[in-house]
């Protein structure tokens, strides 16, 4: 099952936010989440942090320029007892609203309302869960600290709960 990526699976999902309040959501043309709303995700790719590929992942599907919030959540499990797979989801604020679908993945994208994606029958079960979390806690970025030499990171970001939010 795991061949393209082995037995353990990273990938990074955004919760994008516009200025009206309006999430932004994708239609795949694959897998479990065929033909249903979803949060733009994909696999983390060599040598970039779980918050960079969101970022990244929602402007290759959707052309959507978002900056991170903070995270809001950790999604794990085991596929078929054999593959880990597990997606760190971020709240993003956007920076821009044009919508450039990437269509070799996905049918369709676009701002919805909250109550639009509430009694849509084609609505992921996570997209219903995060409806009900609202408003989110999350947990903020927290830059400037890196452990140094021992561990030879060229990237370190720290996501700590903030008592502002």
């Amino acid at each position: 099952m795991g061949e393209k990526r082995g037995n353990v699976w990273l990938a990074a999902a955004g919760l994008v936010i516009n200025s009206a309040g309006e999430w932004l959501v994708v239609k795949k043309k694959y897998g479990g989440l065929k033909d249903k709303w979803s949060l733009p995700a994909g696999f983390v790719q060599p040598g970039e942090t779980l918050d960079e590929a969101a970022v990244r992942e929602i402007k290759e599907e959707t052309g959507i320029d978002a900056e991170i919030v903070g995270l809001i959540g950790m999604r794990t499990g085991v596929i078929r007892d054999e593959v880990s797979d597990n997606m760190a989801i971020f709240l993003l604020r956007a920076l821009s609203e044009k919508i450039i679908v990437q269509t070799e993945e996905l049918w369709t994208a676009t701002f919805s309302k909250k109550e639009v994606l509430k009694e849509d029958k084609n609505t992921s079960a996570l997209l219903l869960h995060l409806l009900q979390l609202e408003p989110f806690s999350y947990l903020s970025l927290h830059d400037g600290m890196n452990p140094g030499e021992p561990f030879g990171y060229t990237k370190y970001h720290l996501y700590f709960k903030n008592s502002k939010n």
